[in-house]
């Protein structure tokens, strides 16, 4: 499958997934979880072809791991970032000392006044390392890349849990536990 074939793919599923299940008349269940046949079905009706093998393909293959089969590869669902109520059933788990998020300059002000903020999605997404933390950021601009005292909020009372693909996760960064590195 070449490149543009996969980020076209891709995009739908995180679209329907993660944000619009509707758009195809898709049901997720209360986990996030969709039937696969289904999946294909509903798309194909909407001009979305695909195969199984292609999803398969971008399952296995998507840098981000964005995307999760069942142990028979029935049902399908995104790892993290909705916008739609779904219970990933993640418990909290013990966070590293430091996290990171990368982030664009005009966001800067409203951070350092009110913290990471979930928004429209279910949780404030956070990086294990730089480097993931400056390709997240890079996608709207020159990258800043903030530093989460993550074991010290922990220390706070505040939860963290990790997604399947690695990405931390939490309701909200106050201020205080946000270094700039401007």
């Amino acid at each position: 499958m070449n490149a543009k074939r996969e980020k076209t793919i891709s995009k739908f599923l995180s679209y329907v997934l993660r944000h619009k299940p509707e758009e195809i008349d898709l049901e997720l269940n209360h986990e996030g979880w969709a039937d696969v046949k289904l999946l294909l079905a509903k798309a194909e009706k909407k001009g979305r072809i695909f195969t199984m093998e292609e999803l398969e393909y971008v399952v296995a293959n998507n840098a981000k791991q964005r995307f999760i089969f069942n142990n028979d590869k029935t049902k399908i669902r995104a790892n993290q970032g909705h916008s739609i109520e779904v219970d990933l059933a993640l418990k909290p788990v013990l966070p590293p000392d430091l996290l990171y998020h990368g982030t664009v300059a005009k966001f800067l002000d409203s951070i350092k006044e009110n913290g990471l903020q979930k928004m429209n999605r279910q949780h404030v997404h956070l990086s294990p390392d730089v480097e993931t933390a400056l390709n997240v950021g890079s996608r709207r601009g020159k990258p800043i890349i903030l530093t989460i005292k993550a074991i010290a909020m922990h220390e706070a009372g505040y939860l963290f849990y990790k997604s399947a693909n690695g990405v931390w996760l939490t309701d909200l960064v106050p201020p205080e536990f946000i270094e700039v590195e401007e």
